[in-house]
């Protein structure tokens, strides 16, 4: 829904009334994925995507319905639908579209909500899209963190003003939960499951009995997740720096660049970086851990390919609990004179395995801007599994 957000809120700021699809549930060789979601505006505006143009005009054309009656409808479109090829989604998969009417009766907290979001504040949206009970259909849980203090409690971006909007208390060891999904029973079986899956940045559909039954069935709870948005740190201000960054913002990373030389780390060398730090890569990595702002979606590009940089910085790296992706510039010489060092400063195997180096897949590439293309494919593949091969050379499924 990030994508969507401003304009929705515009709306919702203005006592409009919009339809919103989203797709909740995603199988097979889905076009998008849960969480992605279209706006029909009161002026019959279409906004997003839900399936990349597979269904989007039938999507419309119940968002039009949604907003006339005002009943939410979950709907299903794939191939095993007799309907499928009229609405277009001739890919294989299968999409679940919950389509509802948003207004500020509806979804009260959503300004809450978009405020978390902007500031980079962890919070999930929990809404009942299916249930025996149509009354029910809708209803929501806006759940955040448990409130128990931490290095990485209600963390935002440097500069980011805190929300003046109030957070409801519900009651002890319920802290800052608003809304609800009909009983206490079921706002308690979701919290748990919804905290999970925000802790992981995950979004999910789970399924429960109709009050919150943990081995029931009927209700169907799609969680969106929106955690604070992950990170690139790039270690060395040169010219393939500049270009990863480039490529990390437009994939929706917030980009850090870093070096310990001023004259090259400067915000107009690398104008799509979120931030650029001068400091000595190894020093600013662990500041950064021991103030918890180091995770299991963060991603690592050393790029200084200068020992008496990236050899301490790797040191940190490399022994770090949880990152995404670690990844180190250098020829194959470098990459063995690399290595020594390493196993030199006492790391093990196994923590040296975790290093990709040489950076990125093999595609030949020359330039910055092609090096940084292999290097987001690299780390594309890590995350979700690919090979990194031609797909005209492959079989089976697309996504994994």
């Amino acid at each position: 829904m990030r994508d969507v957000l401003d304009r929705l809120l515009s709306w919702w700021n203005a006592g409009e009334s919009v339809a919103v699809g989203t797709v909740v549930a995603t199988f097979e060789s889905a076009p998008r994925p849960p969480g992605a979601v279209m706006l029909v505006g009161p002026g019959l505006e279409a906004v997003g995507s839900v399936s990349g143009g597979c269904v989007e005009g039938a999507v419309y054309q119940l968002g039009e319905e949604v907003l006339e009656s005002g009943e939410p409808v979950l709907q299903r479109y794939g191939v095993s639908d007799e309907s499928a090829f009229a609405v277009g989604l001739t890919c294989g998969g299968i999409i679940d579209v919950f389509v509802e009417k948003v207004d500020r009766d509806s979804f009260p907290e959503l300004a809450e909500v978009a405020a978390d979001i902007a500031a980079g504040r962890p919070v999930a949206v929990a809404m009942v899209v299916a249930h025996p009970d149509p009354s029910m259909l809708g209803r929501r849980l806006i759940v955040r963190p448990d409130p128990t203090p931490g290095p990485t409690s209600g963390l935002a971006p440097s500069g980011a003003a805190p929300s003046s909007l109030p957070r409801p208390e519900r009651s002890e060891g319920r802290v800052g939960l608003s809304g609800s999904l009909g009983s206490e029973r079921a706002d308690d079986a979701v919290l748990d499951d919804a905290r999970g899956l925000l802790a992981n940045g995950r979004t999910e559909t789970l399924e429960y009995g109709p009050d919150g039954q943990r081995r029931g069935e009927g209700m169907r709870v799609f969680v969106s997740s929106y955690a604070p948005v992950p990170r690139l740190l790039v270690f060395g201000a040169i010219d393939f720096a500049g270009a990863v960054a480039r490529l990390g913002s437009f994939l929706g990373y917030r980009v850090t660049v870093c070096d310990a030389r001023a004259v090259f780390a400067t915000a107009s060398r690398f104008p799509s970086a979120d931030e650029v730090i001068v400091d000595w890569p190894h020093r600013y990595l662990s500041g950064e851990s021991a103030a918890g702002r180091i995770d299991d979606r963060t991603v690592i590009c050393v790029l200084t390919h200068d020992p008496k940089f990236d050899v301490p910085l790797l040191e940190v790296a490399l022994r770090l609990p949880q990152v995404a992706y670690i990844g180190a510039m250098g020829s194959r010489r470098t990459h063995d004179d690399r290595l020594k060092r390493l196993r030199e400063a006492g790391l093990t195997d196994a923590e040296v395995a975790r290093l990709a180096s040489p950076i990125g897949l093999d595609l030949g590439a020359r330039t910055p801007e092609e090096t940084a293309v292999s290097i987001a494919a690299e780390i594309i593949a890590q995350r979700w599994g690919g090979a990194g091969q031609r797909l005209s050379a492959a079989a089976g499924p697309i996504h994994h």
